[in-house]
């Protein structure tokens, strides 16, 4: 399901064209930036239930003996994995701690070595300017310079600006009855409605995190491939 086939699902099944909004200032708000805060807005709500992998991304850089701060990427909301990479190539994965344990296990700011630890530090600093972006804390202060591997969960793109995406293409029910939940919400819709819908759409996000949280993440060597039991 593209971006043009989930709006006009939601016409269909809520049978609302959606038509402009005029506000008190005589402004407008058009059909399509309500739809398209419903569909964001259910997006997020998915995003934030289900860890598909396709909400996963990897970025590289690097750290030197300057400092024990790194940015994080832009788009980043939480992390996965942390690598330190030597110069043989050999990974070492970084513990997750907080600030006040790094800043205990390391009381002076002159000691170095390979990291062990990092934490969410807080926004980036940019001369004197605060930022909207996060950075983090090393533990030990870096005693070269290393390369890094981040694996972390993201928004990707939605499909507003995308037309499609993973989700839409391969878990639309979902998606679509999020949409609902939101549109019906959005048009103060009758009760019944509402939560029909609901219904519907936890019995497909019951679905999706079976696929997300479940199968995508099963280790089919060790644990057996999934099995209903037979009565």
């Amino acid at each position: 399901m593209n971006y043009s086939e989930l709006v006009a699902a939601i016409q269909s099944y809520t049978e609302n064209q959606f038509p402009a909004t005029f506000l008190a200032d005589g402004s407008t708000v058009s059909y399509t930036t309500q739809l398209n805060t419903i569909i964001e807005q259910a997006e997020q709500r998915i995003y934030n239930s289900v860890q598909f992998p396709s909400l996963r991304k990897n970025q590289t850089g690097t750290v030197s003996t300057a400092t024990s701060y790194l940015s994080a990427p832009n788009d980043f909301l939480s992390a996965y994995s942390f690598a330190v990479i030597d110069g043989t190539g050999r990974y070492y994965y970084l513990l997750n701690k907080d600030v006040n344990f790094i800043r205990e296990a390391y009381p002076n700011p002159a000691s170095s070595g390979l990291p062990k630890y990092y934490a969410l530090f807080g926004p980036t600093v940019s001369g004197t300017t605060i930022t909207n972006e996060l950075s983090f804390i090393l533990g030990p202060k870096p005693d070269a310079a290393y390369s890094v591997e981040l694996h972390y969960y993201y928004y990707p793109e939605s499909i507003v600006t995308a037309s499609t995406t993973w989700l839409g293409d391969n878990f639309d029910t979902v998606l679509l009855y999020g949409c609902l939940v939101e549109a019906y919400t959005f048009m103060k819709g009758e009760a019944d409605l509402i939560t029909l819908y609901d219904t519907k759409y936890k019995e497909a996000l019951a679905l999706a995190k079976r696929l997300g949280d479940g199968l995508e993440r099963q280790d089919a060597y060790r644990s057996g491939q999934y099995r209903q039991p037979v009565a």
